[in-house]
């Protein structure tokens, strides 16, 4: 029985993210997580019961973790398809891109490969820095997350998938090293 969320975000976020949840589903068990060791602690039961969400985290979750959830898990990514991986918005603002977005997508064990649910774009206004690019994107997720609460906190059928892939290029922390 879906009865679960397991919460891998950033302690700020803990709070807000899991109080929405709770605000369509009041039984809901929400595990706040915010690193792998904390992941590896839950237990086969737990992971059973539950569907893990990913908002903003840089925590890549273990294969047998995705393997063991009985709801899915699903991650926010703060990019858009064309930008899997690490830091998206520093590749976006290299490579001159003229529009940006979010991602919501359901894991795989390959990272930011999985099923594409939804994406938020936007244009990039010029003159664009990292953190402006970023704060656009991060409050294009929290949108995305809002409108998707209820039904990631209710419904234990998978979230539909669209027909929008990922880009072939994925960014890495030696890419990035690359281009500074």
């Amino acid at each position: 029985m879906f009865d679960t969320i397991v919460l891998l975000t950033g302690p700020v976020e803990q709070v807000a993210l899991a109080s929405a949840l709770r605000g369509h589903n009041p039984q809901l068990t929400i595990y706040p997580v915010t690193a792998p060791e904390h992941l590896a602690a839950l237990d086969a039961d737990i992971l059973r019961r539950a569907r893990l969400i990913a908002f903003s985290s840089p925590v890549i979750v273990p294969p047998l973790v995705l393997a063991a959830l009985g709801y899915g898990a699903y991650n926010f990514h703060p990019g858009p398809p064309e930008y899997p991986g690490w830091a998206p918005a520093h590749f976006a603002l290299y490579e001159g891109a003229t529009e940006f977005g979010a991602t919501l997508h359901a894991m795989t064990a390959r990272v930011d490969a999985g099923p594409i649910v939804d994406v938020a774009r936007f244009a990039i206004p010029p003159n664009m820095h990292v953190m402006g690019l970023e704060g656009l994107a991060y409050a294009n997720l929290a949108q995305m997350y809002w409108r998707r609460a209820k039904q990631l906190a209710t419904d234990d059928a998978p979230l539909p998938v669209g027909t929008l892939h990922w880009g072939t290029k994925k960014n890495s922390q030696r890419a990035y090293r690359a281009i500074c």
